[in-house]
C-alpha cells in the first residue's frame, strides 16, 4: 500500500512547511494538526471560538481534498492553550460535529506559535 499526499504544501509567513497537509495510508486519512491560519498568516487575535471555527473550516477542506468529509472523521486531537478557553472551544466543536461526533482527546499545551488552538483529526474512507 502506497501512502498519497493531500493537497498542496503548508505556507505560513511565506515560508513552506516540511510537512503533508494530510496524507491517505489505505482506508485511513491522517490530517497535519491544524492552527488557525488566515491568508498565510497565524491569527494570532480573536476569541477561542473564532479561532476554533477558521481550525475547523481549514479541517473540512482538507477532508474534502481528500474526498472525505466531517462525517468520516474517527478520531480528534485538541491542544488547548489556556484550560477557560475548553468551553468556547467544546460549544464551537459541537456545531461541527454534531451528531455521532469522533473519539476525542484534548489537553493544554504551550503551542508552537502564537494561537489558542490546534486540532488534528484522523479519518476512515474506504477507497471507492
Amino acid at each position: 500500500m502506497a501512502k498519497e499526499v493531500i493537497g498542496g504544501p503548508l505556507v505560513i509567513n511565506g515560508r513552506t512547511l516540511s510537512l503533508s497537509r494530510a496524507v491517505r495510508a489505505g482506508d485511513m486519512v491522517y490530517l497535519t494538526g491544524q492552527v488557525p491560519i488566515v491568508d498565510g498568516q497565524p491569527m494570532t487575535t480573536g476569541t477561542i471560538e473564532e479561532q476554533t471555527r477558521v481550525v475547523l473550516d481549514a479541517i473540512t477542506e482538507t477532508l474534502a481534498l481528500a474526498g472525505c468529509t466531517r462525517e468520516d472523521v474517527v478520531k480528534a486531537m485538541v491542544w488547548l492553550r489556556e484550560k477557560a478557553d475548553f468551553p468556547g472551544f467544546n460549544a464551537v466543536y459541537g456545531e461541527y460535529f454534531p451528531e455521532d461526533p469522533p473519539a476525542r482527546s484534548a489537553v493544554l499545551s504551550n503551542l508552537l506559535i502564537d494561537a489558542r488552538v490546534e486540532v488534528e483529526v484522523i479519518a476512515y474512507k474506504p477507497r471507492g
